[in-house]
């Protein structure tokens, strides 16, 4: 590494961290984004700004971000892609290749999800410089709202060591970031977080490239990518905890409210796992008799993500839990009526009828209700669409962001 003076270093250590990321691959969605963003907006306020993470699959070494930040990846693990539920094998590998390269020069270490939070904590240790770590999601909580078999599901996801692991770096670092307020009384209660050491700073939005446009342009997105007035739309990560099944059970009673519907589906990578993801929830579709009302989008190249907000006659976030819920931000900041879950941070920042509307993802029946909503009552969709682009982009721009974010930064400084 390149000998630098005063940088932040910031640690994200899963999933594929690039310039030009491409979500959708497995363990790279919402996170990524937040990391980059954030790293590019603290460049522009003159910061010089290292985003480390794991080299593997032939990766450059070095990515250059602009203005002073950059992707610097560091060989640990091997040269195969890790899920993030394994990094628990490989983080001591990592600390110690790190610390034996030129560590020096950082003020501060912002981590990034319990992997990285573990990891900072070593190497803000040996440093002495403070730390700030943002946990993205909770092991306590993810664990209690998955179903199933107990061993498989520990098994799977190794709870009981990503637990341990984030009760020290908790209790360890500077101050914790949370990204809702329900995260900030789970740290409370499940990891014994005094409140002091806590503070809530939601993800942010590009608001220079989420943004509404004339009814006019909309028209032109819709039939550039086959959307259709009454289409619901959702992207993200194949994952059980998004949702997706149960959105697909929505479909089958919205249908009956509002007869064109459809739902497009953008999710999956092109990967074994998240192909046999994607056959089971069509299988699902085929057996409530919606399969002709699911457009299976898959891969959305960046270029078409804005417009893909915009054309949408409503976006659905029916995740079964979620920390907080970037996607759904965006669409509202494109002046897309957004029905969120009520399993996640957004439902208690928001105001429902005015920004959004929210409802329980597990009663399809209801769900359904919410997204014929704004499809059905014009003066609410307009509302919807007014309201919670003007709050998205008052709240959760980026700028913004960066800057309270970089307050508390300083202030574990010192």
């Amino acid at each position: 590494m390149v000998e630098h003076t005063q940088r932040t270093l910031m640690l994200s250590l899963h999933g594929y961290v690039g310039a030009d990321v491409e979500l959708g691959k497995p363990d790279t969605g919402g996170q990524v984004v937040f990391v980059l963003e954030l790293a590019r907006k603290f460049a522009e306020m003159g910061q010089a700004v290292d985003v480390v993470t794991r080299q593997f699959e032939g990766q450059p070494e070095i990515d250059d971000l602009g203005d002073g930040a950059r992707i610097v990846r560091i060989p640990f693990g091997g040269d195969d892609f890790i899920r993030k539920e394994d990094m628990h094998d490989h983080l001591e590998e990592f600390v110690g290749r790190f610390l034996a390269g030129n560590a020096q020069g950082y003020e501060v270490v912002s981590s990034h999800y319990w992997d990285a939070g573990w990891a900072g904590q070593r190497i803000a240790e040996e440093l002495g410089i403070p730390h700030v770590h943002t946990p993205h999601s909770l092991g306590t909580w993810k664990k209690a709202d998955m179903k199933g078999d107990t061993q498989q599901i520990d098994s799977d996801y190794r709870f009981e060591e990503r637990i341990r692991k984030e009760f020290l770096t908790y209790r360890q670092a500077d101050m914790i970031i949370a990204t809702s307020p329900q995260q900030v009384e789970q740290l409370e209660a499940d990891y014994e977080v005094p409140r002091r050491h806590v503070t809530m700073i939601p993800p942010g939005v590009d608001e220079d490239r989420y943004t509404p446009v004339s009814a006019e342009e909309v028209a032109i997105a819709r039939r550039r990518l086959g959307i259709r007035k009454h289409d619901v739309y959702t992207i993200g990560r194949a994952a059980a905890n998004k949702g997706y099944d149960l959105l697909i059970r929505a479909v089958s009673h919205l249908v009956e409210l509002v007869p064109d519907a459809r739902l497009q589906l953008a999710v999956g990578a092109d990967s074994t796992t998240d192909r046999r993801k994607v056959e089971k929830w069509k299988v699902l579709s085929e057996e409530l008799g919606v399969a002709d009302r699911i457009v299976w989008r898959g891969y959305v190249p960046d270029e078409d993500m804005a417009d893909l907000y915009r054309a949408a006659g409503v976006f659905a976030l029916p995740s079964r839990y979620e920390p907080f819920g970037m996607t759904a931000i965006e669409a509202m900041a494109c002046g897309t009526p957004t029905v969120v879950t009520v399993h996640g941070g957004l439902e208690e920042m928001t105001d429902f009828g005015t920004q959004a509307l929210f409802a329980d993802p597990h009663r399809p029946e209801e769900f359904a209700v919410m997204l014929s909503m704004p499809m059905r009552y014009e003066r609410l969709r307009e509302r919807l669409s007014v309201d919670g682009a003007r709050y998205a982009r008052r709240h959760f721009g980026w700028r913004s962001i960066a800057r309270r974010t970089a307050r508390v930064m300083r202030d574990a400084r010192g």
